[in-house]
């Protein structure tokens, strides 16, 4: 009897240490008793809708323990304030409903997520003391008697972020006349908690999947072997990719960057870069997969993201979901680039005034002030430039608070601001004639090397050499198209150019990369250290970037991270692969019969579990 009560404790009870995971055997063992009472019951909807609403709570109950409360608590506010939307004829009445969906849920999130954000803040600006304290665990402690919870910590719920804002995108939607609300709350119970993307994503908009609920079941022998490849291909680069690389070369510098030479710490950069990505577009690729089995198809999360030419590009194929999400949601509402709206002075005025007060520094306050008072002033004397200042203004403000999204503290707005950045130099460069590009960047390279000779410092090595060579590739550009290879009216060599297209990739991947500093750094860490190891961890790798090089021990370097090197090689070969390419073999695998596909199955999971005893990361976004 002690033993059945142990196993039936272990199955069903939650353990903060062992969550369930898409590479654990656990969920596979979940999974088949989930799709084998699915295919006895797939025929009959309400039914079949009903049990995969229940288990995937219990799948979430398994990941996050009493947080699927929250997740029950706006599953209920959000299906029948949705229904007040859509049945209230008054636009008043209409937006007061949807205002208070949208408030209901951003206080949730801002709690469990940003309450330290907010009291560090706090605490900076006027040098008071104030502690986080949970008051959900106070009430658990009283309704229990006991001690049994934390007060002294507030712990963020695995995906909240991400269920949060598809309970946003439906009120919204409502509310917009896209979508008719959902009649069955069970319904909309799976629609929100359907347990392949809850935690990992995609963010699935309510006018994509709500209608898959109501459809007949079915899944084609293409189908079958096309999830079954996304499923293989996620499990490749979670365990194979993103935990081997991680625990072998990245952990170690990123710990200790002062350790390693300027080489290592550069590598590092770039592994990390090809690491989050097949972490997270691995989950994704799971969840596809095991979602296609059931006969529910996700969006595409990834597009080849480091395919992209410029930074804007690259949000159009990194993390679509949520790419999207902001656009519709926050870029458009504020204007987008036709006007600014009352969201768009006061973010502008909040981020400023914020970052000018922490800062503590006069030399910024005047640099923050001469922007703005810049930005005013070519506002008013340029009329006809307005949309295109109104324009990257809600940019910018969308891609800082999507920075902060990702988690709270300000180096993942830093992150994020500096994507901004990217994207709008690349805007203004797209803009200028063959011979401005080549001026202006002969004019920053001669700055930079003045700044390397007069003012040593890492940080202007670093830039130089970046300088240096997006110089080489303008100077190419610049004279092919001074030899009259590949014109455009203006006698300038076209963008979509191969020569063009390879280099803007190699610059691209480079920027990204960099920006990842402050994505990675301390992102493990409570919000309130977060900053300072952040910039600790930033500052080290640049030094040692920019000073520390020997290029005699690089050989030695990479014959000690040899099989390193050559994972990263491949997976990046693999990920510039042509789409066309990747498709087909994606189709032809598909098309295999059975009994040769389950022979690569077995090796595929052999070659991983091999991978797996070299250590099992965490999913990267619980970091988050």
């Amino acid at each position: 009897m002690d033993l059945i009560l142990s196993f039936l404790s272990k199955t069903f009870a939650f353990d903060e240490n062992s969550p369930l995971l898409f590479t654990q055997f656990y969920f596979w063992a979940f999974f088949a008793i989930v799709f084998a009472v699915f295919s006895l019951i797939h025929s009959k909807r309400l039914l079949r809708n009903t049990f995969l609403f229940i288990v995937s709570l219990f799948f979430y109950y398994k990941t996050s323990g009493l947080f699927v409360l929250l997740l029950i608590f706006a599953t209920i506010s959000d299906f029948f304030i949705a229904k007040l939307v859509y049945r209230s004829e008054k636009e008043l009445h209409r937006k007061l409903f949807v205002g208070l969906s949208v408030c209901i849920n951003l206080l949730v999130l801002s709690y469990f997520k940003y309450s330290y954000f907010f009291v560090d803040l706090v605490n900076s600006l006027f040098g008071t003391t104030f502690q986080v304290y949970d008051y959900f665990a106070a009430i658990g402690n009283a309704l229990t008697g006991s001690n049994r919870f934390n007060v002294d910590q507030i712990i963020l719920p695995v995906g909240i972020s991400f269920y949060t804002f598809q309970t946003i995108s439906y009120t919204m939607d409502v509310y917009r006349r896209r979508v008719a609300p959902v009649k069955n709350i069970l319904d909309y119970g799976f629609y929100v908690s359907f347990f392949p993307q809850l935690v990992a994503g995609p963010i699935v908009r309510a006018a994509e999947f709500i209608p898959q609920i109501y459809k007949p079941y079915f899944l084609g022998r293409r189908q079958f072997g096309i999830a079954i490849f996304w499923i293989l291909n996620g499990l490749a680069k979670k365990i194979i990719l993103s935990d081997y690389l991680a625990v072998n070369f990245i952990d170690r510098v990123f710990d200790n960057p002062m350790l390693f030479s300027g080489f290592e710490n550069l590598m590092a950069l770039f592994v990390y870069s090809l690491q989050v990505y097949a972490d997270f577009s691995g989950y994704t690729d799971i969840a596809i997969g095991v979602a296609m089995i059931m006969g529910f198809y996700l969006p595409q999360n990834f597009n080849s993201p480091y395919k992209a030419p410029n930074a804007s590009n690259f949000w159009k194929r990194w993390h679509i979901s949520l790419s999207r999400w902001l656009q519709d949601y926050l870029y458009i509402p504020l204007g987008g680039n036709r006007n600014a709206t009352f969201g768009t002075f006061f973010w502008i005025i909040a981020i400023a005034a914020i970052g000018v007060l922490l800062s503590g520094s006069v030399t910024i306050a005047i640099i923050v002030l001469t922007i703005a008072l810049g930005i005013v002033l070519w506002g008013i004397f340029r009329p006809e430039r307005r949309n295109k200042i109104i324009t990257n203004l809600n940019m910018m403000i969308t891609m800082l608070l999507g920075g902060l999204w990702h988690g709270a503290s300000f180096n993942f707005m830093i992150w994020g601001g500096l994507n901004g950045v990217g994207m709008l130099i690349y805007k203004i460069w797209r803009g200028w004639s063959m011979n401005v590009k080549m001026l202006m960047v002969a004019l920053v390279t001669a700055l930079l090397i003045c700044l390397v000779y007069f003012t040593p410092a890492p940080i202007w090595n670093v830039l130089a050499v970046w300088c240096g060579i997006i110089a080489i590739g303008t100077l190419i550009r610049w004279i092919n198209a001074q030899l009259g290879k590949r014109r455009d009216a203006r006698h300038e060599m076209r963008e979509n150019s191969k020569l063009g297209n390879v280099w803007g990739i190699f610059q691209t991947f480079i920027f990204i990369s960099f920006t990842r500093l402050f994505f990675r750094s301390g992102s493990n860490l409570d919000p309130d250290l977060a900053n300072e190891h952040a910039w600790n961890t930033a500052k080290n790798m640049v030094h040692q970037m920019g000073s520390a090089w020997n290029l005699e021990v690089i050989p030695d370097i990479c014959l000690g991270y040899w099989k390193v090197f050559v994972l990263f090689i491949i997976g990046m070969i693999i990920h510039w692969l042509p789409t066309r390419w990747k498709r087909w073999y994606r189709i032809n695998f598909a098309l295999l019969p059975l009994p040769v596909m389950a022979i690569i199955v077995v090796a595929v999971v052999f070659i991983v579990y091999q991978f797996i005893t070299a250590d099992l990361q965490a999913f990267i976004y619980f970091q988050f």
